[in-house]
Order: C-alpha cells, then sequence, then structure tokens
C-alpha cells in the first residue's frame, strides 16, 4: 500500500465545484478574517510576555516574527491561487508530498489551530478576570483557572468558545459580519492606545534595550510568533471566496501589512510607558494605562481587548473546522465529519466536535503551555509550505499561478531557516511534547487513516477496473 499517493489537480477542481460551502467572501471579507484572526491575545497578552524575555527589544522580536511571517504569506498565496480549497497546507502538501505527509501536516495544524483556539480563550478569560479585578469584582479563583494553575475550570474560556461554535453553526456570512464589526473595533481601540500611549513615553525605560542579549530577543520572538499565527487560516476560506485566485492574495498582503504596522506601534508604545519589569503579563495594555494614571484609556483597552480576542478565536474556530472536513473528505479521519448541512452550508458536525475539543483544552490547560505548543506545530507546517513551493515550481511548473512568490528558491529557503531558527530557540520540553503529538498521529495514520483513504480506495478501484478489463 502506497503512503506517498499523491492528489492532483483535477481532486481539488472536483472538491471546489462539489463541496456544498457557499462562496459568500470577498477581498475585503478576507483582509478582515485575517487581520481578525491575529490580532488578539498576541497583541494584547503575549506582548507582556514578550518583554519580559527581551525588555524594549521585544520591539525587534516583533520585526523578525512579522519578517518570517511575510514571507510565509508569499509562499501561502502562491498555493492558494494554484489549489482554491479549504485545507491550507493540508492540502497542499497532499499534491506536492503524498498522503503520509499530508496526514502529519493536518496532524500538526490540528496542533496549531486547537490550541491557538485554546489559548486565544485562555488569553480573552485573563483579560476578562483582570478587567473585573481592576473594579473590585474578583470571580472564583476556582472556576477562572486551569487545574494546573491550581484552579478546576477556565469557566469563561469555555462559554466563550461555545458561544462562537453556536454562530460558526450558523452560518460563514454571519460569522463574517460578526468578525467585520469587532475588527473595526478593536483596531481603532489599539490606535487609541497608541496616541495616549506615545504621549506619556518615557525615554530612560528603553535603556537597557536589550537587556537580555540577542539570545532573549530570539527566545521572545519564538514565543510571540504566537501573535502572528492564524494569517493561514485566511487559505482555508478559499472554497467560500468569491474569487479566490485574486481575492486570497490581496487580503493576506493588507493583512500583514496592517499587522506588522500595528505590532511594531503597541511594543514600542507599551515598552516606552512602562519599565518592562513592571509589565502586566496577563493584561499588559489597559494595566499599562492605569499606571499612568488614564483609568478610562485602561477601561477602554480592556473592554475592546475582550471584544477583539472574540474574532481572532472565531476565526481560529473557523480555520480548524474547515481542516478537520476536508481531512474527513479524504476519508483520513471518520467521513460523517465533512457532511455540510442543507440548511445552513456549514460542516455541522464537524463544526461541534471542534469547538467541544478546543472548550475542553482551553478549560484544562494554561496560557504558557498553550502558546509554545502552537508555536512548534505552526512552525513545522511553514517550513512543508516553503518546500512546497519549490517542489510544485518543478513538478507542475505549467498549472496557472495568479501570484507568484517573488524569487524562489530564494524566498522559501529563507522562509525555512527562520522557521528553523525559531523552532530551535523555543523550550526543550516544547519538542518533547511535539515529538509524543507526531508519533501518536502516526499510529493513528497507520491504525485508522491508510486503510480508509478515499485515495486509496479510488486507487483500487480503478486497479479493479483495469484487472477486469484485461480479463
Amino acid at each position: 500500500m502506497n503512503v506517498f499517493r499523491k492528489r492532483g489537480l483535477s481532486d481539488f477542481k472536483e472538491s471546489e465545484e462539489g463541496n456544498g460551502l457557499r462562496k459568500q467572501l470577498t477581498a475585503f471579507d478576507i483582509a478582515l478574517l485575517g487581520i481578525g484572526s491575529v490580532i488578539g491575545t498576541g497583541i494584547f497578552v503575549a506582548t507582556g510576555q514578550g518583554s519580559q524575555l527581551a525588555g524594549p527589544a521585544v520591539t525587534i522580536s516583533y520585526i523578525i516574527a512579522a519578517i518570517t511571517s511575510v514571507l510565509c504569506a508569499l509562499t501561502y498565496a502562491e498555493l492558494a491561487t494554484m489549489f482554491p480549497v479549504a485545507g491550507s497546507t493540508y492540502s497542499y502538501t497532499y499534491v506536492a508530498f503524498g498522503e503520509i505527509i499530508a496526514w502529519l501536516i493536518g496532524w500538526n495544524l490540528i496542533l496549531e489551530y486547537t490550541v491557538v483556539s485554546a489559548a486565544i480563550a485562555s488569553g480573552w478569560s485573563s483579560t476578562l478576570v483582570g478587567i473585573f479585578d481592576a473594579y473590585n469584582i474578583h470571580l472564583p479563583e476556582m472556576l477562572v483557572k486551569s487545574p494546573l494553575s491550581g484552579g478546576i475550570i477556565d469557566l469563561p474560556a469555555v462559554l466563550v468558545v461555545a458561544f462562537l461554535t453556536w454562530l460558526l453553526y450558523i452560518g460563514v456570512s454571519e460569522s463574517a459580519k460578526v468578525n467585520n464589526i469587532i475588527v473595526i473595533i478593536k483596531v481603532s481601540v489599539i490606535l487609541v492606545f497608541i496616541f495616549i500611549g506615545a504621549t506619556h513615553i518615557n525615554p530612560v525605560n528603553y535603556h537597557p534595550f536589550a537587556p537580555y542579549g540577542t539570545k532573549g530577543i530570539m527566545s521572545a520572538a519564538a514565543i510571540i510568533f504566537f501573535a502572528y499565527i492564524g494569517f493561514d487560516a485566511v487559505s482555508t476560506a478559499a472554497e467560500e471566496t468569491k474569487n479566490p485566485k485574486r481575492d486570497i492574495p490581496i487580503g493576506l498582503g493588507i493583512c500583514m501589512v496592517v499587522i506588522a504596522i500595528l505590532y511594531v506601534a503597541v511594543s514600542l508604545t507599551l515598552t516606552g510607558m512602562v519599565p518592562f519589569k513592571d509589565i502586566d503579563v496577563n493584561n499588559a495594555l489597559p494595566a499599562s494605562l492605569a499606571r499612568i494614571g488614564i483609568n478610562w484609556g485602561s477601561t477602554l483597552v480592556g473592554v475592546g481587548a475582550v471584544v477583539g480576542m472574540i474574532s481572532s478565536l472565531l476565526v481560529t474556530i473557523y480555520g480548524q473546522v474547515r481542516i478537520f472536513m476536508v481531512m474527513a473528505r479524504d476519508g483520513l479521519i471518520p467521513k460523517s465529519f465533512a457532511d455540510i448541512s442543507k440548511k445552513r452550508g456549514t460542516p455541522a458536525k464537524c463544526t461541534i466536535a471542534t469547538g467541544a475539543l478546543t472548550a475542553v483544552i482551553g478549560g484544562f490547560l494554561p496560557l504558557t503551555v498553550l502558546m509554545d505548543l502552537c508555536n512548534i506545530g505552526t512552525l513545522s507546517a511553514f517550513i512543508v509550505v516553503s518546500i512546497g513551493v519549490i517542489v510544485l515550481r518543478k513538478t507542475m511548473p505549467d498549472v496557472e499561478r495568479k501570484f507568484k512568490c517573488p524569487g524562489v528558491p530564494f524566498t522559501p529557503i529563507l522562509t525555512i531557516f527562520f522557521c528553523f531558527y525559531l523552532m530551535y530557540s523555543l523550550p526543550g520540553v516544547t519538542w518533547i511534547r511535539f515529538a509524543i503529538w507526531t508519533i501518536v498521529g502516526i499510529l493513528i495514520y497507520f491504525l485508522y487513516g491508510m486503510s480508509h483513504s478515499a485515495l486509496n480506495k479510488e486507487n483500487n478501484l480503478k486497479l479493479d477496473e483495469k484487472l477486469q478489463n484485461k480479463a
């Protein structure tokens, strides 16, 4: 049995035409999906955590992570225009490297999206609790902390996941409209923080700029790369985009430019306002404004953070649902998860299952563990995408590419280098967890996926027909 069997371009055309999903998204929707996904816990929470590792040089960490993300976005844009279907990296890998590699990437994408969703839910919960604490409203610790953090369950995280799962179940168009509104609100709030904070910057706080040297900067970059995760969720929306070959690259481009500018501006403002050692890790932006006496601004940013992170969570859950759906369509997980609701035009069973899994992880694991896990899973997927661009330029040179990644093979090679370096900077325990996750994934493939593969069944059917014709 060939575990490296590959999908062809015709398979994707058939999927695109007969999937039952509704094409309702525009380039503007795509850009806001990306911004909605990326600007959330990363900017409101990870900035504080990164500053503890790099000091004011966390701005450099953001720039390094941004360069890596932009390079990745260029490779994603090329493949998304070649194969305008849901499934993202998983689908691309199926064509370039074959089924077992696609499965492992899909398995890592599950790690990325599910854990990112859980991490955002956890970050949302900590921000909400921080706002309540500021007004002397103290929620029971047992109900707002995971077991590993001294509680029983992070109930706010579970409840917000449940609400967004219901919203995604209703329909993608409704979800996109909610996302667009939230993105406008949270970008406005971030701009308010930058403008207020810029007038209270004390240059003394920038010294020493890099107290922990290059190692600190790269350690922070490896952690806050989490802040950029989510832009790849844009490519999972390809099947529901009106003109994916045009809208996906435009949406990705707008998304990455806006995100990079906002992140650098926020990190410079935050570390200029507050000595980096005094930054509140779990409530960085609102707490910094409260520290300088601007309580109304603290409340505004806090509420904006709580509202804003909802769209990040919405898009990442959406991305995970689409990954599950395509893997189920290929038979590598039970096919029932690929069923599309005729009334809603959404993968109903898959949406509910994804929401339940995310709620469990977000409710019972702490944020720091979640951030490290999702970073390593994402970076490994980005490496495979970059290699895929190079391979497909050789193996499928005649396939139409509405967008071509510039500087191939040098741009993908540079992307691979950046991703490997960030992975190298992650803690050793994260690598151990990742290795265990990968081994579990391999076992599931050989015990279930390999024999239930739709492509395997198609190939066996073709082989039987040939044998019958010869007979």
